[in-house]
């Protein structure tokens, strides 16, 4: 949780105050771009933007909405336009593992791969639904807040989370009869 005094250092100038304001919530950030956009390299671009905007815009920050509510409409309304203007591609990109003595390496692979699979379900909802799973169970969202961030009413949310849990349980259903990926 950002401290309060230190939006309202940063909102009155003090640059020392933004930038360690703009740290505490680059990864979260980040995270939220990466899960919208399933791709490194565009998460990191639409991360970079909305750390620009943030620090461009900290002075129309209002009260009225909580400060991570404000920041995730600015990292989510980005992400929607990168999305728009380029379809999402699965990144093949591999991952190290770096295992430690003693782990159980057969399971270690097995949680890789179930977490690979849940991230290439969550990168087919369609943008909306997508964007409230994010959200909610990576961000940890509560509905109303959802609902503030997207602007959009709460039982669209609510409605939204509802079909996007049936989805991911297709497609994660899918992916463990061995069905057709991507």
């Amino acid at each position: 949780m950002v401290e309060p005094a230190l939006i309202k250092a940063a909102q009155a100038g003090d640059r020392e105050a933004l930038v360690t304001l703009l740290r505490e919530i680059e990864s979260q950030v980040y995270r939220t771009a990466y899960y919208l956009l399933n791709n490194e390299q565009d998460a990191l671009d639409a991360s970079q933007d909305a750390l620009i905007r943030i620090y461009t815009k900290i002075d129309s920050y209002e009260e009225k909405a909580q400060f991570r509510t404000w920041v995730q409409r600015i990292v989510t309304n980005i992400c929607i336009d990168k999305f728009r203007r380029k379809k999402p591609a699965v990144s093949i990109d591999e991952h190290d593992m770096v295992f430690q003595a003693g782990d159980n390496v057969e399971t270690e692979v097995l949680s890789a791969y179930a977490a690979e699979e849940i991230r290439e379900a969550i990168g087919k909802l369609p943008e909306h639904h997508r964007t409230v799973v994010v959200l909610r169970y990576l961000q940890d969202f509560s509905y109303n807040e959802i609902a503030d961030s997207l602007n959009l009413p709460l039982n669209t949310v609510k409605s939204y989370l509802f079909r996007a849990r049936q989805q991911l349980q297709t497609l994660l259903h899918d992916y463990q009869k061995g069905g057709v990926r991507g």
